[in-house]
C-alpha cells in the first residue's frame, strides 16, 4: 500500500535530516570526535532536534557553531505516546519546505540506544532523505577496543534493575554467548556500575571474557578486558557514577 505522506513529500525541494554526532564526554575539541566534513554540515544547519535542549546548546559551542543559538531553532523531542506522531510531523515540517534538520543526542551518535530513532523512523516514513554523519559511538569504540568477536554481537540496552531478575539476565546472556558465540554489550546507570561488576564477577564463569569501558574518547578513559578469573583477581576500577559500558563473551 502507497504512503499518502511519503506521496506528497516527495520532491527536489525536501530537506535532509542530518544525524549530527556529538562528543561522549565534555571538553573535547570537535576535531578529536568529528570529522571536519561533518562538522560543516553541522555549522549550517539553523534547524534541530534534540534529546536535551540545554545538553544540545553545549554541544553546538563545542563544536563551534557559527550562529547566535537565540536564533537556532533546537526543539526537544516528544515523549513517546499516542501524540507522538503528530508532534514528529511537526518537527520535521521544514524538512517537508525543504530545510535542512540536523538530530542530536545529548552524547554519541543520535538514533542508536536513543530515542532519536523514532524521528529516523518518522523521515523515511515521509519520504525525507536521512544522512547520518560520522562520529563516535561508545557501543563501536567498545567493541572495537575489547578483543571480542565483533562478527557476532548484540546491544541489549540496560539490564533489570532488580536483582534476581538483573542475576537470570546475566546468566542467560552467557549461555547465549557460549552457545552462538556472541558478544554481549549491555549498560547501567553509572551509580550502580561498580554493583554491576560485582555481579557481574560473582555468576559468571571463570573463563568467559569481560570488557568494561569508561569514558570512551574522554582524557579519563579506561578500557579492560581479562577473563572472569583475572578480574577476580585484580584491584577493582573506580566505575562510580562514570559513564560505562560492560561486553561479555564466554
Amino acid at each position: 500500500m502507497s504512503n499518502p505522506a511519503a506521496e506528497d513529500a516527495a520532491g527536489p525541494e525536501r530537506g535532509t535530516l542530518y544525524l549530527v554526532p556529538v562528543a561522549l564526554g565534555e571538553g573535547a575539541p570537535w576535531q578529536s570526535f568529528l570529522p571536519a566534513q561533518a562538522q560543516a554540515i553541522a555549522a549550517g544547519l539553523r534547524h534541530f532536534v534534540v534529546e536535551t535542549a540545554r545538553a544540545a546548546r553545549a554541544h553546538l559551542k563545542q563544536l563551534d557553531y557559527p550562529h547566535p543559538l537565540r536564533d537556532t531553532d533546537i526543539r526537544e523531542l516528544p515523549e513517546d505516546g499516542p501524540a507522538a506522531v503528530a508532534a514528529l510531523d511537526a518537527l520535521l515540517a521544514p524538512a517537508l519546505r525543504g530545510t535542512d534538520i540536523g538530530l542530536m543526542s545529548d552524547a554519541g551518535c543520535p538514533a542508536v540506544a536513543d530515542p532519536g530513532a523514532r524521528l529516523v523512523a518518522r523521515a523515511h516514513a515521509l519520504g525525507i532523505r536521512v544522512a547520518p554523519l560520522v562520529g563516535p559511538s561508545s557501543i563501536l569504540l567498545g567493541l572495537m577496543g575489547s578483543g571480542l568477536n565483533g562478527q557476532s554481537f548484540a546491544f541489549h540496552g540496560y539490564l533489570p534493575v532488580g536483582e534476581a531478575e538483573r542475576d537470570v539476565a546475566l546468566r542467560a546472556l552467557e549461555d547465549e554467548s557460549r552457545r552462538l558465540g556472541r558478544t554481549q554489550i549491555f549498560i547501567e546507570t553509572p551509580y550502580r556500575n561498580e554493583r554491576m561488576l560485582e555481579a557481574l564477577l560473582k555468576l559468571l564463569k571463570p573463563d568467559s571474557r569481560l570488557c568494561v569501558a569508561c569514558e570512551l574518547n574522554t582524557a579519563n578513559e579506561m578500557l579492560l578486558t581479562r577473563s572472569v578469573r583475572d578480574w577476580r583477581r585484580a584491584e577493582r576500577p573506580a566505575l562510580a557514577r562514570r559513564p560505562a559500558l560492560f561486553l561479555l563473551l564466554a
